[in-house]
């Protein structure tokens, strides 16, 4: 937890991992897509429930657990620990395939785990008539419903409880039948809670942020989502020009399948024959992208750009291992180019491969002389070549082919880091250029959403020789080839659940769409590069001072010139109603620039005119009619809590800081805090839930549960979002 330019508290994020920040040579984790998406999912259900809910839930999970297995015992049939939570295993000697074939004809999968035992596992929907289910598979006769009796006292919307919030009676802990009742609406509750040791009952307290203690209706939950939003610069608002990143439109079409049951409540290790329909998808994603990228298979287990990398280096590894020489070195040796995405770094070295640094011409491009020089001098130990195409500096490097001929000659193979596919669907296949292998990142050539890190999909395409090589999975084999390396990921398929967004998107475009849409993109970006080159030097450019999908303004000059900075430029851009694009990345003091293909003129005109206009205001500063330390760009973004102060002692008006373009009165974004001070965040890396205290204001709302409890009797609107 940090704070902003007035003191006020404001969060940002402290671990840090996007490739900018990765030291290439001494790389040691590749971490590039965190799944937030589900993190965010996972914190709202715990919002929505707090902690008495949250345990009320468990309790009736094991519950039902505790109930199953003493229905077992009771019909004869040996539980196997006395200690569990959720899941029960059955000893049936010789009968496990029979107890499970007999479940599933009542409608449930229970797991087999060898001919002699049966695994069971509860969750929040399991029903009474699960239960009898099951009992009915292993041919015992079922228990009574259990009465158990509603606590006295007033009860408001069936979830209160007497325990205070936060108090930790948790699993095992006092209270738990009346959680489990309440919080359920049902009697299914024993309270027994005999099967958890009460050395790891729960005593600490958890949940304490006034947040997890408001919103207890759909409706509070539904306005407190909606204030959450209204904080964020999110694509529904206007262009995020990040560059590297692809922060194209993720369809509601495309994205409608992920709510279908028919897909969202089929379980990762389902039998495959309860799952026909999501093979066929799977069969025909990997059947596309081959055709797309020109590679002979696709695995699409890799559940991040990252992941596809590390993957798609160990089928190399495993390759030269298979077809080493005796005697000779062994091939560990992976060449990267200095502009490369640092995650390339990160995966060659989990990979047990040693980096290798190839320079890059003044271009931009990589330096052939160079990597001709460092192949040779490596070709007894080579193994790789790692480089992004089109280039992290955002151009078509027309050396590509020879830089592929020169690893090839000297043994290597070659990997195309596929995270600027956007600018190749349709115009070139890198398994047709001389690249052996890459990986895909179907959260942004292929319109998964990723905006804040997932959940994302990074397949990994290889040529017809790595094809044994790909990933494989102990739990089923049609995940991939025997030969595999291994499971890159916990699941067969990793993030099954979301193929079905790349699937339509596909499906809707087709070859002629997909070939649009890259054109478009590139068109984009070229016209951005061609309107604001005069006010900002294009660093890169390829033949004809092209650009491919993305540019990278030079701010440098700039900052030289009137000392405004690329932050100041970054944090202007918020109060004209944008999100900034990558900052130094991959060079200090610049902004990498993709509008992609889902923005039309009017959208890119916008960004260009806030762009020149911020220009203006920077030479302002550099003339002398605004300090540079005081002036719209260093003081932004501009809250409405600060313009609307009693003092204004600024040398520029309120008008300027609010509204510098006259649309911006029309529809204005507010940011909600003002520029955050890193410095102060870095040495608070750690955020602990503050004192209660903290968040009491005198214009207060009590809400929820916060009366509940005497230290929590009155919230601010700030800390309830």
């Amino acid at each position: 937890m940090s704070v902003d330019a007035d003191g006020e508290r404001a969060y940002r994020l402290a671990l840090q991992t996007r490739e900018q920040h990765i030291r290439r040579e001494k790389a040691t984790s590749n971490i590039c897509t965190a799944q937030v998406l589900p993190a965010v999912l996972a914190s709202m259900y715990a919002v929505y429930h707090g902690p008495q809910g949250l345990a009320g839930i468990a309790e009736r999970v094991h519950d039902h657990a505790v109930r199953l297995a003493e229905g077992l015992r009771a019909g004869g049939v040996r539980v196997v620990h006395d200690r569990f939570f959720d899941t029960v295993l059955a000893h049936v000697p010789s009968q496990a395939a029979r107890v499970v074939a007999a479940a599933l004809a009542g409608g449930l999968n229970l797991r087999l785990v060898d001919a002699d035992h049966v695994g069971v596992s509860c969750n929040e929907t399991t029903l009474d008539a699960d239960l009898h289910a099951v009992w009915a598979a292993f041919g015992v006769p079922p228990l009574p419903l259990p009465v158990v009796a509603l606590p006295a006292g007033p009860a408001r919307n069936g979830t209160r409880n007497a325990t205070p919030p936060g108090s930790g009676s948790g699993i095992g802990g006092s209270g738990r039948a009346m959680a489990a009742t309440q919080a359920t609406g049902t009697g299914v509750g024993t309270g027994s809670g005999r099967a958890i040791p009460a050395e790891l009952a729960r005593t600490s307290r958890y949940l304490d942020h006034p947040v997890f203690h408001l919103h207890r209706s759909e409706t509070a939950m539904l306005r407190y989502l909606r204030r959450l939003a209204d904080k964020d610069l999110a694509l529904d608002r206007g262009m995020i020009p990040l560059g590297s990143c692809t922060m194209k439109l993720n369809a509601t079409t495309e994205m409608a399948a992920v709510t279908w049951p028919d897909f969202a409540d089929i379980h990762p290790f389902a039998p495959l024959d309860q799952a026909a329909g999501y093979l066929e998808l799977i069969r025909d994603l990997e059947r596309w992208l081959a055709a797309i990228t020109g590679y002979a298979a696709v695995s699409l287990q890799p559940n991040a750009g990252s992941q596809g990398e590390l993957a798609g280096l160990l089928a190399i590894r495993a390759y030269h291992h298979d077809h080493a020489s005796e005697g000779r070195p062994v091939r560990d040796v992976c060449l990267i180019p200095s502009s490369a995405h640092g995650t390339n770094a990160a995966s060659a070295v989990m990979a047990g491969m040693r980096v290798v640094v190839v320079a890059c011409d003044s271009d931009g491009n990589v330096d052939l002389e160079d990597l001709a020089a460092k192949a040779s001098a490596y070709s007894d130990r080579l193994a790789a070549l790692m480089v992004t195409y089109p280039s992290t500096h955002g151009v078509y490097e027309e050396g590509i082919g020879r830089a592929c001929d020169l690893v090839h000659s000297c043994g290597g193979l070659v990997y195309v880091d596929g995270a600027n596919l956007n600018a190749l669907v349709g115009l070139a296949k890198p398994g047709a250029f001389g690249a052996d292998v890459s990986h895909l990142n179907l959260h942004k050539t292929f319109c998964i959403p990723h905006g804040g890190g997932g959940p994302g999909v990074g397949p990994v395409a290889v040529v017809e020789r790595l094809a044994p090589y790909l990933p494989n999975h102990p739990l089923q084999p049609e995940a991939g080839p025997s030969t595999g390396v291994g499971p890159i990921s916990g699941a067969p398929w990793g993030s099954a659940g979301i193929l079905m967004i790349p699937w339509a998107y596909i499906r809707l475009m087709g070859a002629r769409g997909l070939r649009r849409a890259t054109s478009v993109a590139v068109l984009n970006a070229n016209y951005i590069a061609w309107r604001l080159s005069s006010y900002y030097p294009v660093l890169y450019t390829g033949r004809d001072g092209l650009v491919a999908h993305e540019c990278i303004l030079d701010l440098r000059p700039l900052t030289k010139l009137t000392g405004v900075t690329v932050d100041d430029v970054a944090k202007r851009l918020i109060d004209y109603g944008f999100h900034a694009p990558t900052m130094s990345f991959p060079v200090p003091g610049t902004l990498m620039v993709e509008p992609t293909e889902s923005e039309d003129l009017t959208e890119i005109d916008r960004f260009c005119r806030a762009m020149i206009s911020i220009r203006r205001e920077a030479d302002l500063v550099g003339a002398g009619t605004w300090p540079v330390h005081d002036n719209p760009l260093r003081n932004a973004p501009h809250t409405a809590s600060m313009l609307v102060a009693d003092e204004w002692a600024h040398p520029y008006a309120r008008t300027v800081a609010a509204y510098p373009v006259a649309s911006l009165r029309e529809s204005k974004y507010w940011s909600p805090v003002r520029r955050i001070d890193g410095a102060y965040g870095d040495r608070n890396p750690v955020c602990t839930c503050p004192p209660v205290g903290m968040y009491a204001d005198h214009d207060v709302v009590p809400a929820g549960d916060a009366t509940a409890d005497p230290d929590i009797l009155a919230v601010s609107a700030d800390a309830r979002g």
